[in-house]
């Protein structure tokens, strides 16, 4: 049961009419931050099209809402292209910097986990940049993720190298039984 931080939090499917909000939050990641590898802030439109591409493959792609403002969002993507890999999705969090330190993140995240089980998805992978200093190794491993490892000097941004650390948690039944989609 997720238990949400104020009594004014929302949390449901983002919408075309949030994309204005999720592109600030995440432009501001974008220039400040190291949570995202990315140089330069995509337009909403931009936004757009992934956020078609996450809803047409199934996955989910949410909001978090406090008083009416759009403070954070989370989405999950295939974890990388080939057929292979179809089970394994990776998590993405974004918070608005004026609602950080509120538990939203971990709502967020929690949410994600749950929409993410009632799926074909078996593993969830996050990818988290610069050894998570920003809460995101405690956050992912307070919610049953592991660490598998570091990729040293894996980017390059404002001006330093940075490492990914890689998390895992397996989703529903895990790798215990052969997948849906396999079954006789």
């Amino acid at each position: 049961m997720l238990t949400l931080p104020t009594d004014t939090t929302q949390l449901r499917d983002a919408t075309d009419s949030d994309l204005p909000a999720i592109q600030a939050i995440y432009a501001h990641h974008v220039l400040t931050g190291v949570a995202s590898f990315e140089e330069i802030p995509p337009s909403v439109d931009d936004l757009r099209a992934r956020r078609a591409a996450v809803l047409e493959r199934g996955l989910p792609y949410m909001v978090a809402e406090i008083d009416g403002k759009v403070a954070g969002y989370c989405y999950a993507t295939p974890y990388r292209p080939r057929a292979a890999y179809r089970h394994t999705i990776e998590d993405s969090i974004y918070i608005d910097d004026a609602f950080r330190g509120r538990g939203l993140g971990r709502v967020l995240l929690q949410a994600l986990i749950e929409r993410c089980e009632a799926g074909p998805w078996r593993q969830m992978i996050a990818v988290i940049a610069d050894g998570g200093r920003g809460g995101s190794l405690s956050l992912h491993a307070s919610l049953g993720f592991e660490l598998i490892g570091t990729i040293k000097g894996a980017g390059f941004k404002h001006g330093r190298w940075l490492d990914t650390t890689l998390m895992q948690r397996p989703l529903g039944k895990g790798s215990d039984v052969m997948p849906d989609d396999l079954r006789p």
